[in-house]
C-alpha cells in the first residue's frame, strides 16, 4: 500500500480568524533542505506578487539542539532568496517553552526591526513550533511564519492545525493562539538524526491517529512494525503522509477545537498530567503512550472496546518501545492535573475514548472512579 501522492504535498484548507481569510497552506515532503529557498519565493510569487520574499526580512527561530545540525543549511537555501536572514537561538527544552522566552523572541525582532512583511521559520521541534507560531500571531498583530519541523512528533502532530502556545506555571499551552502557518516543510531525514526516545515520543502520535480514525492505517502499521523500528525512509514519508491526512481531514472540519478536532486529544488527557508530574522528565510522546492506554482501559470498562482489542493495541503501543505504563506515586497526585486540563469544560472532564480502534468518541461523563482505575492499570508499581 502507497499513501504518498506524487507530488509529495499535501494542502490544508482552514479558515484563519487572525487573518480574516481562508488560509490553505501546503506541507512539502522533502528529502533535504535544498528547495525550501525555491519554494518560500514560488509561495509569495503567488501569495503577494507585490511583496516577493526578495523584498521580506526571514527570521529563523531555532533552539541550542537543532542550530548546530540545520541553522547554516536552512540559511544557506534561503539567503539568496530574500533581503535578509536573521537567526535566534533559544535554549532547548519543555522547561523554556514560557512567556519569559516568548519575550525574548519579541525582543529579537523588535531590535532587528522586524515588521508585517517579515517571516518567521519555526527550525525545530514542537516546543519551537509552537512558540515561535504564538510570537508569530501576536507580534505586531501578526506576521508570517513557516513551520520547518525536525521531529517526528512535530512532523506528525503539532505544525499542523495550527495550536500554538506556551507553558504557564507549568501547565501544558495554558496561553496560546489558533494561527495557521504559510508553509510546513518537512525534511524526513532530520528524523533519522533523532535519539530513539524523540523518535519513539513522534511515533506515539502516528500510531495515535489510527486508533482514531483509521483502522486500516492502523493494521498498515502493525503489519510494517520493522519499517517503523528500523526508520526507513521510504516508509516512513508514506507513514508520515497518512498521518497528517487524518489530522488535515479533522482540522479542517473543526479548527478550533469545538467538537470533531477534540478526537486528536486522545491519550492527553492522562498523558498531560503525567508530563507534569513527571516534571517534564518523561517525553511528550511517552505520556501520551501511556495516556492511550488508560483511555483504553476506560474503554474496556465501559464495554466500548473488548479485552482482545484492548490487549491488542496496548501490545502494539509496547512492542515499539514506546512505555504503557509508569510510576505514579498517587492517584490523589494526578487527579487534581487532569481537572484542570484546559479541554475540560464546566468543571466536567472530557475523554476520548474508543469503540473499536479506528473509531474515537468524546465522553463528557468519566468519573474519577473510571480514571483512578486506568491510573491503577497504567501504574508500573
Amino acid at each position: 500500500m502507497r499513501y504518498l501522492n506524487p507530488e509529495h504535498k499535501l494542502t490544508v484548507n482552514c479558515p484563519d480568524s487572525a487573518r480574516n481569510t481562508n488560509n490553505t497552506y501546503d506541507i512539502l515532503y522533502r528529502y533535504d533542505f535544498r528547495d525550501l529557498g525555491q519554494a518560500l519565493c514560488d509561495l509569495y510569487a503567488d501569495r503577494d506578487p507585490e511583496a516577493p520574499l526578495e523584498k521580506r526580512r526571514v527570521f529563523i527561530i531555532t533552539d541550542t539542539n537543532v542550530a548546530p545540525l540545520y541553522a547554516d543549511e536552512v540559511s544557506a537555501s534561503v539567503t539568496d532568496h530574500c533581503f535578509r536572514v536573521t537567526k535566534l537561538v533559544l535554549p532547548a527544552g519543555e522547561k523554556y517553552k514560557n512567556t519569559e522566552t516568548v519575550n525574548r523572541i519579541y525582543e529579537f525582532l523588535i531590535e532587528n526591526k522586524a515588521d508585517r512583511s517579515s517571516v518567521i521559520l519555526a527550525l525545530g521541534g514542537g516546543v519551537i513550533g509552537d512558540m515561535a507560531g504564538f510570537a508569530a500571531a501576536t507580534y505586531v498583530r501578526g506576521i508570517d511564519f513557516v513551520q520547518i519541523p525536525t521531529t517526528l512528533l512535530a512532523q506528525a502532530d503539532s505544525s499542523i492545525g495550527g495550536k500554538t502556545g506556551v507553558d504557564v506555571g507549568g501547565y501544558k499551552n495554558m496561553a496560546g493562539a489558533f494561527y495557521m502557518p504559510v508553509l510546513v516543510y518537512s525534511n524526513i531525514s532530520t528524523v533519522r538524526m533523532l535519539e530513539k526516545r524523540q523518535y519513539l515520543s513522534g511515533l506515539a502520535e502516528v500510531i495515535k491517529h489510527g486508533m482514531i480514525l483509521d483502522k486500516e492505517y492502523f493494521e498498515y502499521l502493525r503489519e510494517n512494525e520493522e519499517g517503523l523500528a528500523g526508520q526507513d525512509p521510504e516508509f516512513l514519508l508514506d507513514a508520515l503522509f497518512r498521518s497528517n491526512e487524518i489530522k488535515k481531514q479533522v482540522v479542517e472540519q473543526d479548527p478550533y477545537e469545538k467538537g470533531l478536532r477534540k478526537l486528536l486529544n486522545f491519550g492527553h488527557t492522562i498523558g498531560h498530567a503525567i508530563e507534569k508530574d513527571s516534571g517534564f522528565t518523561l517525553f511528550h510522546g511517552e505520556c501520551v503512550s501511556i495516556g492511550c492506554a488508560g483511555a483504553i482501559r476506560i474503554s474496556e470498562n465501559r464495554g466500548m472496546i473488548t479485552a482482545d482489542e484492548r490487549k491488542e493495541a496496548v501490545a502494539f503501543l509496547e512492542s515499539t518501545g514506546l512505555p504503557v505504563r509508569t510510576a505514579i506515586p498517587s492517584a490523589d497526585r494526578i487527579l487534581p492535573l487532569i481537572k484542570l486540563d484546559k479541554k475540560n469544560s464546566a468543571g466536567v472532564l472530557s475523554f476520548v475514548l474508543l469503540k473499536g480502534i479506528g473509531n474515537a468518541v468524546t465522553c463528557p461523563d468519566v468519573s474519577s472512579a473510571e480514571i483512578t482505575d486506568a491510573l491503577d492499570y497504567i501504574n508500573s508499581k
